[in-house]
């Protein structure tokens, strides 16, 4: 493979590390990526639009200002991609359709601004499902989207290019959306991690602007962020926020006790909350008003204002299964429709505006990827991604890359 795979994947802070030393260079470091996705995109049609111009100015841009000491933060000089929903000026955005394959917005969405803000570089716009309508990714006007673990298997959606993205090396972070676990699900499938803060936490504004947009899907979509490991969604999220998350330690934790899933999926979470209790949290079982969850968001505001003292009243946070059935094949998914992927696990936390993660948490009987979602309470970003990298040491977990990666 061209370029370095263990440098495509190292964590966040490293790179950022080395990059902050002196010790590598922006623009080698982008024309790594840019090598990596020349090898491996047209077979896993992750993005869209790739900026190479952009992204060599921008990282020449984070090289000067890193040898003159002006360090904007944890994403400075740190490739990254946008889910090709949010506009970038002069950048073509079509949310993966086709009458909007040639839409070239006049100005940045306000995501791709904080972005440039924090210094990150940008080297594209990552393939959906269409317009977001689906959890497959396999409906794109520029080709569905392939999972790097199994060509047979859907990647998941509708962020489904991103997450291939993160989980092929392409990139270190990205920019989604997830309006009813459209973000987590392909992160899940993909063995990457997704956080989707809490409602409002970052804006949503300039996503398609000035198309027409369906007011319930904007209740309940959340600008998401992805990357490989729980510290490096974190330290994403801070450099996008500016802000420092609330990160005291979770103590008590619910275990979802009426989740969906598969026989072999509820086993799979049985192992993969084991480690809690090694990480010395108080576990109790907790009943999800799942059913309370739906696309009529008349009672939305109320609903959102009361969950919290009812959820989290003798509980710091909630573990599920974030998939509620093994990963479909292509086939059984277009056989399906769009949704082929459930929401059942991941929808509520969207109707709610609650924050809620998924990461990786072993692999299910076909050596595929499957996810743990942890879930807080309004404003407990910082604590959910606290605890999941306390897990991830506790597991001694390391990002291990699909075997099609060299």
């Amino acid at each position: 493979m061209s370029g370095d795979p263990d440098l495509a994947y190292e964590p966040i802070a490293e790179v950022g590390e080395r990059l902050r030393r002196g010790q590598l260079s922006p623009v080698a470091l982008v024309e790594r990526c840019i090598e990596r996705i020349e090898a491996l995109n047209p077979a896993l049609r992750a993005f869209i639009t790739v900026t190479a111009d952009l992204a060599h100015e921008q990282a020449r841009a984070a090289q000067r200002e890193l040898q003159a000491g002006r360090w904007r933060g944890p994403l400075h000089g740190i490739p990254v991609a946008v889910k090709d929903f949010y506009d970038t000026a002069g950048v073509r955005t079509t949310a993966a359709f086709e009458p909007f394959r040639d839409r070239v917005p006049a100005r940045d969405a306000a995501m791709v601004v904080r972005l440039r803000e924090a210094g990150a570089v940008l080297l594209g716009k990552t393939n959906m499902h269409k317009l977001g309508m689906g959890t497959t990714s396999l409906d794109s006007a520029f080709g569905a989207v392939v999972n790097p673990w199994s060509a047979e298997h859907v990647a998941g959606g509708s962020s489904g290019g991103s997450a291939v993205a993160l989980a092929a090396g392409l990139c270190f972070a990205t920019i989604d959306t997830d309006a009813i676990g459209s973000g987590r699900l392909p992160a899940a499938i993909c063995g990457v991690t997704c956080h989707k803060p809490t409602f409002g936490l970052l804006s949503g504004e300039g996503i398609l602007a000035g198309e027409k947009a369906d007011p319930v899907i904007l209740a309940l979509s959340h600008p998401s962020v992805m990357a490989r490991l729980a510290e490096d969604a974190r330290l994403a999220l801070a450099g996008l926020t500016g802000e420092t998350l609330d990160d005291r330690p979770i103590t008590r934790l619910g275990l979802a006790s009426n989740f969906s899933a598969t026989a072999e999926l509820r086993a799979a979470f049985a192992e993969a909350t084991r480690p809690f209790a090694e990480l010395g949290l108080a576990t109790r079982p907790v009943r999800i008003p799942f059913q309370r969850a739906s696309f009529d968001t008349s009672a939305i505001e109320r609903h959102r204002a009361e969950i919290d003292a009812e959820l989290f009243a003798e509980v710091d946070a909630l573990a599920l299964p974030t998939l509620a059935a093994p990963t479909p094949t292509v086939k059984e998914a277009r056989a399906r429709g769009d949704n082929a992927v459930a929401p059942d696990n991941t929808f509520f936390c969207n109707y709610f505006g609650l924050p809620a993660l998924t990461l990786p948490c072993g692999s299910d009987e076909r050596g595929l990827p499957v996810g743990l979602q942890l879930v807080g309470p309004h404003g407990a970003d910082g604590r959910i991604l606290r605890l999941a990298e306390a897990y991830q040491t506790a597991i001694r977990w390391h990002f291990r890359p699909p075997p099609a990666q060299i």
